[in-house]
């Protein structure tokens, strides 16, 4: 027998990007994209030069159509390379109310800064 496990509402962690621009008034709680966590995984030209993503935050205009048909998150969110978008609040996860932004900061003070 399995369970489902809905993850409770998180707060943004050090360097997390909130999105936050239509989620809430579509429904959904803000999307916390943990990018430290993809950045020691990645080098940032696999998002920013490879999906397009600009290196500004606010820059994008992500929707969801986009990443359902691939673009952007959806690139390596497909249900095979990472989990798919039928996973929701895996990405929606942000509390009401979250601002968009960088939460914490957008430079570290260390050899990566750019």
């Amino acid at each position: 027998m399995s369970s489902f496990f809905a993850a409770p509402p998180a707060t943004a962690e050090y360097a997390d990007v909130v999105i936050n621009r239509a989620a809430e008034s579509a429904g959904m709680r803000p999307v916390i994209f943990p990018h430290w966590f993809h950045r020691i995984r990645f080098r940032c030209k696999v998002c920013h030069a490879e999906l397009g993503f600009k290196m500004r935050a606010g820059a994008n205009q992500i929707k969801m159509t986009d990443i359902i048909d691939g673009r952007f998150c959806g690139a390596c969110h497909d249900g095979e390379t990472a989990w798919s978008v039928e996973n929701c609040d895996l990405c929606h996860s942000g509390k009401a109310g979250l601002p968009p932004g960088i939460f914490g900061g957008h430079e570290t003070l260390g050899p990566g800064r750019w």
